[in-house]
């Protein structure tokens, strides 16, 4: 069976990234909230919703983990258009030892990063270690990450995560948790404690994330305080 993305294609897909978001940011307004600016942090969300790190204001100074296949090429061709730093790498796969640390010297310099914690593959909404590690050893706090619209161009695609991402002109909300932070002397035995402070931190966001646009929507943020991506 062909890949759909292969070496042939693999340029096409990337400036065809590049063009859309290109043409997306100036129709994608986010309003930030509970964002408490906690510099440098880790934020941390579900793959699904990678694309939300686009509307957090220091993205200039954030760098996102991104894989090495050739889907994290094309991810990383979108990503860097936009200004955001790339590692590459995984925290749990090939590259691993590299990029994990590449990360944290980032961190221990005052930049922030982005992980996908349940990401490269999989399985959906599993917290890895490799959010936990980095917290331990960079001494940084984890800042669960969501977003949210109920608007019709705010899709959800039939991927394994169930990635969203807004087509065309879209309002949406950026929803921060409070900080995690993770011991430095924490054994690994106990990072499922972390894990699962952090999965749980996660669906709290997703219950909330409604009742918050609401609150935004009244308000009518988006014309003064949305932040394009």
């Amino acid at each position: 069976m062909v890949r759909l993305i292969n070496e042939k294609n693999l340029w096409v897909l990337k400036s065809a990234i590049v063009k859309w978001m290109g043409f997306q940011k100036h129709h994608t307004h986010i309003v930030e909230v509970n964002n408490q600016n906690s510099t440098p942090c880790i934020y941390a969300l579900w793959h699904a919703n990678q694309c939300c790190i686009f509307g957090i204001k220091n993205k200039h100074n954030t760098s996102i983990m991104i894989s090495r296949s050739m889907d994290g090429e094309i991810i990383t061709a979108g990503v860097e258009s936009l200004g955001i730093k790339v590692v590459r790498g995984s925290s749990n796969r090939q590259g691993s030892v590299e990029a994990t640390m590449q990360l944290i010297e980032r961190l221990k310099a005052g930049e922030d990063a982005a992980l996908t914690i349940d990401g490269p593959s999989g399985p959906y909404h599993r917290v890895k270690n490799g959010v936990i590690k980095i917290a331990k050893l960079s001494g940084c706090p984890i800042i669960p990450l969501t977003w949210y619209s109920p608007k019709w161009c705010f899709l959800t695609l039939p991927s394994w995560d169930k990635m969203t991402l807004p087509i065309w002109d879209t309002n949406l909300i950026n929803l921060y948790g409070e900080p995690i932070y993770v011991p430095s002397d924490l054994p690994d035995s106990e990072f499922g404690t972390y894990k699962e402070k952090l999965k749980n931190a996660l669906d709290d966001l997703d219950k909330r994330a409604p009742e918050e646009y609401k609150k935004i929507k009244e308000k009518k943020l988006w014309k003064t305080h949305s932040t394009p991506i």
